[in-house]
């Protein structure tokens, strides 16, 4: 379903465009997704809506059957691209865990600012971004997944989530239409 409103107080969170998640090989190339995200930051900024960057240094302790193996990163591994020009206004937010709700003070970060509605995207499709959409879904947000601001490493997968989750838990649109009902709000 498209986007059907823009809330009052949205927000954008954009999950792990970093040094070391941009630099896999994707379903689509990362270099659209920085872009795409990108403009979407700079337009929630200029209508003074919050800009929430994610980031991930680590992973929950349980054993999996598949993952990143536990290893040393390089030193530069989770720095935001440049792309995403960060601004003081900006919030980062850690995580360590698959989803950017647990264990981070995202969901206090968006109730202060009274934000009702997030836009969701970044890396990877059926993990870190699936997994906080779930998560703000039932913390009662209205989700928003900008599925051209998004890809996965595997493409299967990142299709998947797209046709079949993501519908079950929020809205799905394109970058294109969400900057045109961002403009339009500050019209009206």
């Amino acid at each position: 379903m498209a986007l059907t409103q823009l809330d009052a107080v949205a927000a954008l969170v954009v999950i792990d465009l970093q040094n070391g998640i941009v630099a896999f090989p994707t379903a689509h190339p990362s270099s659209e997704i920085i872009k795409r995200s990108a403009q979407l930051a700079q337009a929630f900024r200029e209508r003074g809506m919050p800009v929430v960057l994610v980031n991930v240094t680590g992973r929950a302790p349980g054993r999996t059957q598949s993952g990143f193996p536990r290893r040393e990163l390089p030193p530069d591994w989770a720095d935001l691209v440049p792309e995403l020009h960060p601004q003081p206004g900006d919030y980062t937010v850690t995580r360590q865990r698959i989803g950017a709700f647990i264990g981070t003070s995202l969901d206090e970060i968006l109730r202060q600012q009274q934000v009702t509605q997030i836009f969701l995207a970044g890396i990877a499709t059926s993990i870190g971004i699936e997994s906080t959409g779930r998560c703000a879904y039932d913390l009662g947000y209205s989700v928003v997944y900008v599925v051209d601001a998004m890809t996965d490493m595997n493409p299967e997968a990142h299709r998947y989530s797209v046709e079949n989750v993501f519908p079950k838990l929020g809205e799905t649109d394109v970058t294109d239409n969400v900057l045109k009902m961002l403009v339009q709000s500050c019209v009206l």
